[in-house]
């Protein structure tokens, strides 16, 4: 293989069978939808050890995507009816399937998932390490949480929820901005809280370079998690909404030096007046990178999740 990643493939002339794939999928030009992979514009999540997948494209001048939230808590953890729901996600043609496992045996049914699912998937590392670890959140290693980021992106996870923008600076707008609902997103506040106990940065942030490694290897796309992202249409586009995004931004043109294909989280709780300003902002911000919301756009009459 002459290439890592499909934005590499497509910086280099290359024409994957993933992109042909999409290209039919869509109906569109397979020369205008390379293009726009080697300028990030559009990601085909497609981990190389996902065997079953089914290639999908995600961004500009495609459809619009839907993706299943499932996955064990403590409150519910019967993996054979999360298998069920799986099922039925591809029954039903969901074009994405995340796995938030917070409980039990995550890794037995992520790999069960991703044998059985011609869907992309994807994870959030930092909520396996409650399941994973068990033990007190300020006693994680930066090494266990890159160990799990990893293990995800081998087993053939094909995008990974990383919060790599809630960084020391955004945690003062925090601070500085009080809001109702503080933080919402749950990656977010683990990390804020082993960042608070533990005074130390970020490790997906300061590592960030370690991240984009594992990443390439594996070809899996980075969806940069929005950790400040509002929980309630009184937070809406606030100042720490905005820094985090920032650093988003910054982040996405560093992995796309690294030809790693990035799509970006968000934006939050908005109301209605509100929504056309924010994707605007994230398109322009984050360089026209996808982004994808939980849920509909969501605001104070469409909650999400």
């Amino acid at each position: 293989m002459k290439y890592n990643t499909q934005m590499e493939a497509a910086k280099k002339g290359l024409i994957t069978e993933e992109m042909k794939q999409v290209a039919k999928e869509e109906e569109v030009d397979l020369d205008w939808l390379a293009e726009r992979v080697s300028k990030g514009k559009i990601v085909i999540p497609a981990n190389k050890n996902h065997q079953r997948i089914k290639a999908a494209g995600i961004g500009e001048g495609l459809r619009t995507k839907i993706n299943v939230n499932l996955g064990s808590s403590g409150d519910c953890h019967d993996l054979g009816e999360e298998a069920k729901k799986v099922k039925e996600a591809i029954k039903l043609k969901a074009d994405a399937i995340m796995d938030l496992s917070t409980y039990g045996n995550t890794g037995k049914f992520r790999k069960k998932i991703i044998e059985i699912s011609p869907a992309m998937i994807g994870t959030v590392p930092v909520y396996d390490v409650v399941a994973k670890y068990r033990k007190d959140i300020k006693d994680i290693t930066v090494d266990e949480f890159f160990r799990l980021v990893e293990e995800h992106a081998k087993d053939g996870v094909d995008f990974l929820t990383i919060h790599a923008g809630l960084n020391k600076v955004a945690v003062e707008r925090i601070k500085r901005n009080k809001r109702l609902t503080n933080v919402v997103s749950r990656g977010g506040s683990i990390l804020l809280e082993w960042m608070g106990k533990n005074d130390k940065e970020n490790p997906f942030y300061e590592h960030f370079d370690r991240l984009l490694e594992i990443c390439r290897k594996y070809d899996v796309t980075i969806s940069l998690g929005d950790g400040l992202r509002p929980g309630s249409i009184n937070d809406a586009t606030d100042i720490p909404q905005v820094q985090e995004l920032i650093f988003l931004g910054e982040l996405t043109k560093v992995a796309w030096e690294e030809n790693v294909q990035v799509m970006i989280e968000g934006p939050g709780h908005l109301p209605l007046d509100e929504i056309i300003a924010n994707v605007k902002l994230e398109k322009k911000l984050c360089h026209g990178a996808p982004f994808y919301v939980l849920g509909p756009i969501v605001t104070d009459i469409a909650p999400g999740v």
